[in-house]
């Protein structure tokens, strides 16, 4: 699969969840083994959710905004990966973080993926923990500085 084009759209939780829950299901629930119960929490509500989608109009990935300016919750199916999709997630989600006012933009990293989120600008802020059982690092990325990244 290789879309022409990738598209993101933000919405707010009712319309964004009937399309991006089973995203993040199929990511984390049944690839990553995360407890049902810790994937859909009480913040979604307060997020602002982008989804991606490619030309012919099929969710490919999802990620979220809260409100703190904290980035969460980026998925993207297995079979869109390495395509873009995450680069057009994180950056419409930056740009909505810097469109509200936040200097800075937080977000808790699988380790695997500091090398993703090191091309967007991030650094590691903090040392290595478990969150439901993966490796995680807390990352920051300073949004008054040039943007960098797949734009």
């Amino acid at each position: 699969m290789r879309p022409a084009a990738v598209h993101v759209e933000l919405l707010d939780w009712e319309s964004a969840r009937a399309i991006a829950a089973p995203i993040r299901f199929k990511v984390f629930v049944e690839e990553q083994k995360v407890p049902e119960e810790a994937e859909i929490d009480e913040r979604d509500p307060h997020c602002v959710h982008a989804l991606a989608r490619g030309d012919d109009g099929r969710a490919l990935g999802t990620g979220r905004l809260l409100p703190d300016g904290h980035i969460g919750r980026m998925a993207v199916l297995r079979e869109a990966r390495q395509l873009g999709v995450g680069s057009a997630l994180l950056t419409a989600l930056m740009d909505e973080a810097r469109r509200r006012g936040h200097a800075q933009a937080m977000l808790s990293a699988q380790t695997h993926a500091i090398p993703f989120y090191r091309r967007h600008g991030y650094a590691v802020v903090g040392g290595e923990y478990l969150d439901c059982g993966i490796p995680h690092v807390d990352m920051a990325c300073d949004l008054l500085a040039e943007p960098r990244g797949p734009r």
